[in-house]
């Protein structure tokens, strides 16, 4: 047994060691390291609850909107209030716009160029790869960027400015589209349609949609080049590497459900075992074990009673992010949980293959983009010009709040509890701290931990390419986890 520790990493959002414990070419045992404290709960402490509108879309850069929205759900929840229609899609216009420009961005910039690497120079894809994808001389990076920043325009119209917002309030949002802002809106969201199209499928976006099995997405992909998309080039170096059996975690899936509008969700909420029934999730459910994080106090807590009292030479600890649990059960979320707990069939039906893994978590991020722009345009095209945008309500005394969102990586909450006008508790929960979570107290590894059992390490790798593939597949974001 040899020990392998890898980090910092590259390409990924915040700080991240992982140790790696490695037996005969293969890793026998992980565990993920976030290195670097933030304190952003502490700092909220004591201020009025409405400055977390201000202070919680600076726990990160590039999905600010995500911790916006968490905040203004949980001070609506203490609030009573509920937004108008105009509220909701424009909230969900603003949040999907986020989403969307993460899973851009993650497939461009972070997941794709680890194929350009010469280690893979003998593979029949290597030179489409290269030229495509290598970091910053392919050619996608001078494609893809103009697109990512004429589709962020729509935040610009929409939010006045991105990244850390101030126009989603906890009755919708601030600031009412005019008739020929809706017209713009809609031209944006449909210029990214096109791109898309073009691009990255090379086929409508419905047609990818409608794709209901693992032999429906072959099908598809055997009907044209390797070079007809940059989808289809990722299913080609998918199906060389096998990367369907590369990055099984534990096929537990959950989701806070995505898009509400009008009592529903465009993505339903809920937990699911692999492919079986969906189930409904109680986020009294939920709790935080300390005992191998740098806290003080390793009991596990409902996050309204979350402590983040800091011990620093606490034994037995290696991470600071704590291990949440769901009913004391490890989860995996992210676009991937959404997509099987809304139960779209070719989702369903690759996890039922073979689990959750590196192909079918970047084959998810794609059903988002087939999925989520035509629920744009149909926002878009509602929106009502005239009618009310945000309700009004006075902040109470004394109240509690939960506001749950999916955020691009997953289930992100915000538990707020308000004692004499103040903030007496703020505790958050990102999809990061689920997917990279230490063990907890009964010694359970998380979802990323458990993900790397059994990846190969070279004789030679001191960054084992399996374990990166693994790592990006889940698309981390560790400044959100040390928040």
């Amino acid at each position: 047994m040899t020990r392998l520790v890898v980090g910092p990493f590259n390409r990924v959002e915040g700080d991240l060691e992982v140790t790696l414990d490695v037996a005969a070419g293969r890793v026998a045992a992980a565990r993920v390291n976030s290195p670097l404290f933030r304190g952003f709960e502490q700092i909220l402490a004591g201020k009025d609850p409405r400055d977390a509108m201000v202070l919680v879309p600076r726990i990160c850069g590039i999905c600010s909107v995500s911790q916006s929205a968490a905040a203004a759900r949980a001070l609506a929840d203490a609030m009573g209030i509920a937004a108008p229609p105009n509220g909701e899609r424009a909230a969900n216009l603003i949040l999907a716009a986020e989403n969307l420009a993460d899973h851009f961005t993650h497939f461009y910039l972070f997941f794709m160029p680890d194929f350009a690497r010469d280690a893979y120079a003998a593979r029949p894809w290597f030179e489409a790869a290269r030229a495509r994808f290598k970091a910053v001389e392919g050619t996608a990076t001078r494609d893809a960027l103009p697109a990512r920043a004429a589709f962020l325009h729509l935040l610009g119209l929409l939010a006045g400015k991105w990244p850390h917002t101030l126009t989603l309030q906890p009755g919708g949002v601030a600031r009412a589209a005019s008739v020929a802002e809706k017209l713009r809106l809609r031209a944006l969201v449909r210029e990214f349609r096109g791109w898309l199209e073009r691009h990255f499928f090379g086929d409508a976006l419905e047609a990818v949609a409608a794709l209901d099995s693992a032999a429906a997405l072959a099908a598809w992909r055997d009907a044209r080049a390797p070079a007809a998309s940059d989808f289809r080039l990722f299913l080609e170096i998918a199906g060389d590497l096998g990367l369907e059996r590369l990055g099984r975690a534990t096929d537990r899936f959950l989701s806070y459900g995505a898009y509400p509008l009008g009592g529903a969700a465009l993505f339903a909420p809920g937990v699911r075992e692999g492919a079986g029934a969906r189930a409904a999730f109680a986020h009294a459910d939920i709790a935080e074990d300390a005992s191998h994080a740098w806290m003080a106090d390793p009991r596990p807590r409902h996050p309204w009673q979350g402590d983040t009292r800091v011990d620093a030479e606490r034994a037995g600890a290696y991470s600071w992010c704590k291990a949440p649990r769901l009913a004391g059960r490890v989860v995996e979320c992210g676009a991937l949980a959404r997509q099987v707990v809304d139960g779209h069939p070719l989702a369903l039906d690759l996890v039922a293959r073979d689990g959750g893994n590196v192909a079918a978590r970047v084959v998810a991020r794609a059903l988002e983009f087939a999925r989520v722009v035509p629920a744009m345009e149909a926002w878009a095209q509602a929106l009502e010009p005239g009618e009310p945008f945000c309700a009004q309500a006075p902040l109470p005394d004394e109240a509690r709040g939960v506001g749950l969102v999916e955020a691009a990586r997953g289930a992100l909450g915000h538990w707020l509890a308000i004692r004499h006008g103040r903030i007496a508790n703020y505790q958050i929960v990102a999809p990061t701290t689920w997917n990279f979570s230490p063990r907890d107290a009964a010694g359970t590894p998380g979802a990323l931990e458990q993900a790397l059992g059994g990846a190969l390490v070279g004789a030679h790798e001191t960054v084992p390419l399996a374990v990166q593939h693994i790592v990006r597949s889940f698309d981390p974001c560790m400044v959100c986890t040390v928040h």
